[in-house]
């Protein structure tokens, strides 16, 4: 079946990457993927709803993974932890992807929207002056 719901964890130079289709079973898990390789992955992948923590850098990647058609869900991580099998994996980055990818799964009001291209540059640009002053 088809990848429905992808679930991200962010780092510095590796992602964990968790994905189930629409009966919850597990169709996609890469516990290491290289930052250079994560653009093609998720190029590869249909379109689906992926969620990442939210984050500075989850932004910018939400304006990376929406270019490829797919809608992208920010969680706050105070969301994620109950999600998380601390009993059997413990805390990792692959754990962290699979209670992301339960997370987004659910519907919950406190989920931050990503912030569109406009939207990004306006941000920047009001702060220029808070910044140089």
């Amino acid at each position: 079946m088809a990848i429905v719901f992808v679930g991200i964890d962010l780092a510095k130079n590796l992602f964990a990457v968790h994905g189930v289709d629409a009966a919850g079973r597990v169709a996609l898990q890469r516990p290491a993927v290289p930052r250079d390789k994560r653009l093609a992955l998720v190029a590869e992948l249909p379109p689906c709803t992926n969620g990442m923590t939210s984050c500075s850098g989850a932004h910018h990647w939400a304006l990376q993974f929406s270019a490829f058609g797919h809608a992208v869900r920010l969680v706050a991580p105070k969301f994620v932890a109950p999600y998380r099998l601390s009993g059997k994996t413990g805390k990792n980055d692959a754990a962290d992807a699979a209670a992301i990818c339960e997370t987004i799964q659910r519907d919950h009001p406190a989920h931050p929207q990503a912030l569109r291209a406009g939207q990004e540059r306006g941000a920047a640009e009001s702060t220029d002056g808070v910044t140089a002053g």
